[in-house]
């Protein structure tokens, strides 16, 4: 990783020296500059923290949250996605929310939203810990949100894939139950897939049984980010 790192600010740091000498760039005013360096930049840094993040756990989340618009634009949308995020941890302590690149990468173990034994169906307290989050996802409604399920390793494969399918969409119907646009939402079973502890504990199995969310732009959002800085 450290290797990885060293390597891209390499990148990072002649995509910038190159640009700088640009006299297109000289000439422009800071704000231009900005943009066309940090592009620059957000594809190198994107492509580390996609690959950083894919290497750590889901490499589809990492490479959703790994894609940068980058420059001013880039920095509009980070901003929103600090003060998202901070709402989000003030709506579910507890929750792990983090901020990769341009989105937001949200997990909520079995004790946030839990099931019942070998089924899709959420209980009261998963809702109620929904419930929560509602009013941030409707206040930022220009972000898009794939929805991810996960199980332990327990019993078949095939059965396990199933399942995750199956709860993963039961989170997506319980929030657009709730008035948020079902279009916004994506949903992905990955099963046994991308363990984030040992199966060969009742802890760790607890911590693999989770839903994770991918929480990024939408299209419109970019686009308002883009005209506000210019571009």
């Amino acid at each position: 990783m450290k290797k990885s790192i060293i390597y891209s600010l390499s990148i990072l740091f002649l995509a910038g020296t190159i640009f700088t000498s640009c006299k297109s760039v000289q000439n422009a005013n800071n704000t231009q500059k900005g943009a066309v360096i940090g592009t620059a930049a957000g594809a190198v840094i994107g492509a580390v923290i996609g690959n950083n993040v894919g290497n750590k756990n889901n490499s589809e989340l990492g490479a959703i949250l790994g894609g940068v618009v980058g420059g001013v634009a880039g920095g509009v949308i980070g901003n929103q996605m600090d003060k998202q995020a901070r709402e989000i941890e003030e709506a579910l302590p507890g929750a792990e929310v983090e901020r990769i690149g341009e989105g937001i990468k949200l997990t909520l173990g079995e004790n946030a939203v839990r099931f019942d034994t070998n089924k899709a169906s959420l209980t009261s307290t998963a809702k109620a810990n929904l419930e929560k989050l509602v009013p941030v996802f409707k206040d930022y409604q220009n972000t898009d949100i794939v929805i991810y399920g996960y199980t332990d390793s327990t019993g078949a494969v095939e059965y396990n894939q199933t399942l995750s399918e199956k709860r993963a969409n039961s989170v997506k119907n319980y929030l657009a139950s709730k008035g948020l646009n079902n279009s916004r939402f994506e949903t992905k079973g990955l099963g046994v897939n991308d363990p984030i502890a040992t199966n060969e504990t009742a802890e760790g199995r607890s911590k693999n049984r989770r839903v994770e969310f991918a929480i990024v732009a939408n299209e419109q959002m970019i686009q308002e980010a883009k005209k506000e800085a210019g571009q």
